[in-house]
Formats: C-alpha cells, sequence, structure tokens
C-alpha cells in the first residue's frame, strides 16, 4: 500500500488545517504558502494523483471540484471581484502533491501569463 499523501492525512484529519468547507466528495482549506491574499485548495477525497490519471469514473468529482469553486468564492466574499483557479498536472505544470487539488487565488488582480 502505497504511503499517504500529505492531502490524503488532511482529508483523514491525521493533520490538521485551516478548513473552511467540506462536503462527502471534497475539503477545501486555505494554503500554509500561499501565492496571493487569499490562496485555497480544494481536494477529493478520493485519492486521484493528477488530472492526467482521471478516469471516466472521476467525470462526476471532477466537476463537483469546479463548482465548489464558485460556492467557496460565494461564501468567502469573493466571487464577484473575481479569482483564478489553477490545476498542476505533473513536475513540468508545477505538481507538488501527488494528489488531485484545486488552488483558487484571489484577492488582487492576477497578471497573464503565469508564471
Amino acid at each position: 500500500m502505497a504511503e499517504k499523501t500529505l492531502f490524503q492525512k488532511i482529508c483523514d484529519r491525521e493533520i490538521p488545517a485551516d478548513i473552511i468547507y467540506e462536503d462527502d466528495l471534497c475539503l477545501c482549506f486555505r494554503d500554509i504558502n500561499p501565492q496571493a491574499p487569499v490562496h485555497l485548495l480544494i481536494v477529493p477525497k478520493k485519492a486521484i494523483v493528477r488530472i492526467a490519471r482521471a478516469e471516466a469514473e472521476d467525470q462526476a468529482t471532477l466537476g463537483h471540484l469546479l463548482l465548489t469553486a464558485r460556492k467557496v468564492a460565494e461564501q468567502e466574499g469573493f466571487a464577484e471581484a473575481g479569482f483564478r483557479t489553477v490545476i498542476n498536472n505533473g513536475p513540468h505544470g508545477g505538481e507538488e502533491v501527488p494528489h488531485l487539488h484545486l488552488h483558487i487565488l484571489a484577492g488582487r488582480p492576477m497578471t497573464w501569463p503565469p508564471g
């Protein structure tokens, strides 16, 4: 059995996190190394390694993550001002934890292109 990722340990409450939203499929918490005034992570409770490894059976979960981003943005009060969502995939995509997660960045104007 593979070792649990950091995010699996957070989902299992083995590591503390500032959780701001949770439902049956995912949880959302504040990033400990924020890259914007608001930097949240939405993590599926199912351990999907990355978007490139997602299967057809994950379609509902993947859509749920995006709808959760909208819900959290409304809950936290930055939906109208705008926000960026980011999913890193693999080493060249900036992935640091091999557990699919969606970044929500907000609280300042975002530039393009990103890094």
